[in-house]
């Protein structure tokens, strides 16, 4: 039996994988707001949890499930070219070598970090959705969103700072850093809320589907059930 691919869950998913890939590379740089310092990569890293829950809302985790392992393939497809076009000769005519070395490389120890932490705060995300679906009965989006924000965001700093940070800042500047981090991604997921919400809604109309995870397996690993 053919399988049919909604063309919006299609472009979601792209625009997912886009954001993950687009904040790895613009997250080395610190920007400072209100005297904090931040990495650059919140401009755009919460999207991808908005995402998470505008599709683990509409499809289910299953679906979810799917986009969370696709990011993360694809992420890595784009870090090992990364590598290879560094490593590369480069022509004499390419002056820019260093400043390319710069803004695509990151250490061993940070790529593996980014790549734990998302896999922990995305699954963490929508599982909350998913489960908090259930027992709200469909209704309250706004509060799962903000709640599987919060704990996905959570996990995703406390993995990725403690991973990339420990034995470098002191413990109490890492929870700080960790802290900080996470309140910021909830504010900004608390403030794009009345779009997603629009966003939602349009989408359930557009699609005429509206899953509830009921009896399905949470494996992260069981990808083949979508």
């Amino acid at each position: 039996m053919n399988k049919q691919v909604s063309v919006t869950f299609m472009i979601l998913g792209m625009l997912f994988t886009v954001c993950l890939i687009v904040a790895n590379i613009v997250g080395q740089k610190l920007i400072r707001v209100e005297g904090i310092d931040i990495t650059a990569g919140l401009l755009i890293f919460p999207v991808t949890y908005i995402i998470n829950d505008l599709i683990a809302e509409v499809w289910g985790y299953r679906k979810m499930r799917l986009i969370i392992w696709n990011g993360f393939l694809l992420n890595f497809l784009a870090v090992l070219i990364f590598r290879i076009s560094i490593w590369a000769p480069a022509s004499p005519h390419f002056i820019y070598q260093r400043s390319f070395e710069l803004i695509l490389h990151n250490t061993e120890r940070m790529t593996v970090a980014s790549f734990i932490a998302f896999l922990f705060g995305s699954f963490l995300n929508a599982y909350v959705m998913s489960k908090m679906k259930i027992l709200q009965h469909g209704r309250h989006f706004s509060i799962r969103a903000v709640a599987s924000t919060i704990v996905g965001e959570g996990a995703d700093s406390l993995v990725f700072f403690t991973i990339a940070f420990s034995g470098i800042l002191h413990p109490h500047h890492l929870m700080v850093l960790i802290l900080t981090q996470t309140v910021l991604k909830t504010t900004y997921e608390i403030i794009a809320l009345p779009l997603t919400n629009y966003v939602v809604k349009r989408v359930k109309k557009h699609e005429k589907t509206n899953v509830f995870d009921n009896s399905i397996s949470y494996n992260p690993f069981k990808i083949k059930d979508i």
